[in-house]
């Protein structure tokens, strides 16, 4: 396998068509093709196919896929790390957060990351495990922060606790059931929770559950915690999500706490990383100081 191939391989994905992507890479359409009938050579498996739906990857295409991106990924932040070796420009960090590192720790981060690294340049994006987890094993991500379950993390994912995720209910101010006690008065309440695997809502379900309580009637699946926060603060609905988020000021604006028990009990949030993959030069002093300010 060379690297052109792989490249040609991963294009043909990001573009959903073999002629955009040999556009997109200054190519002919059959110099494209051409690369790609030898990659197929060189594993012995035909890795894609062509249907009225347009290219389609077999099993075996989509998992050479994954391994390309991260193959890639890895060449390429070689490739940076040296430019910068001999002083020239390229630095670059790409992260994942979740709200409440965002609301906690971001901005103290990126003020001292821009006296460390004035030229680097920064890529932010919300960190849902459900996303994470492919962005880190696909190299597109150095690293997030999160809230996991360790044991359900892959192997290449390695997870560095930073402290415990605090699960807390908060309606709007004046909600009619804001001095509510007890999960079976909250039976037939409205909420709004974020349901993708690893979430702090999909844990709460699970627990409850396990314990026979009894779970919401009325849940709107939202994995957006903008829009989440809109509805809890502009409407009855009720949400779930880390004290510590909540006790922002800006964040929790127009919320209170209702103090229903039993609760689950907390889940852990860190720093994941890909195990086969050190932090970048750029990336290594930005997880340090969220490392330095989530701890505390």
């Amino acid at each position: 396998m060379k690297e052109h191939q792989l490249r040609a391989l991963v294009q043909v994905a990001e573009c959903s068509s073999i002629r955009a992507a040999a556009r997109s890479m200054h190519l002919s359409q059959s110099a494209l093709t051409k690369s790609l009938r030898e990659l197929e050579e060189d594993v012995g498996e035909e890795l894609m196919t062509r249907s009225y739906k347009g290219i389609e990857f077999t099993p075996a295409g989509s998992m050479l896929l994954s391994h390309a991106r991260l193959a890639l990924s890895i060449l390429d932040k070689a490739a940076r790390e040296i430019r910068l070796l001999r002083g020239g420009a390229g630095a670059r960090v790409v992260l994942a957060v979740t709200p409440m590192a965002g609301a906690v720790a971001l901005p103290r981060v990126l003020r001292e990351y821009e006296k460390l690294c004035p030229d680097a340049e920064v890529h932010l994006t919300e960190g849902l495990l459900s996303q994470v987890l492919p962005d880190l094993i696909e190299g597109r991500l150095d690293f997030a922060i999160a809230v996991a379950d360790p044991a359900e993390l892959p192997y290449e994912v390695i997870f560095e606790p930073l402290g415990p995720a605090n699960a807390v209910l908060e309606g709007r101010e004046g909600h009619p059931l804001a001095a509510a006690t007890t999960w079976a008065e909250l039976r037939d309440a409205k909420f709004v929770m974020n349901l993708s695997p690893g979430s702090l809502g999909r844990a709460l379900m699970s627990w409850m559950e396990q314990q026979g309580l009894p779970t919401p009637r009325h849940v709107i699946h939202c994995s957006s915690t903008l829009l989440m926060l809109e509805l809890m603060q502009r409407t009855d609905c009720i949400g779930i999500g880390p004290g510590r988020l909540f006790d922002d000021k800006f964040v929790g604006y127009g919320l209170q706490r209702i103090d229903v028990t039993p609760m689950p009990p907390p889940m852990c949030f860190g720093l994941l990383r890909l195990r086969a993959l050190p932090l970048s030069t750029a990336a290594k002093p930005m997880a340090t100081l969220f490392s330095r300010y989530l701890s505390t």
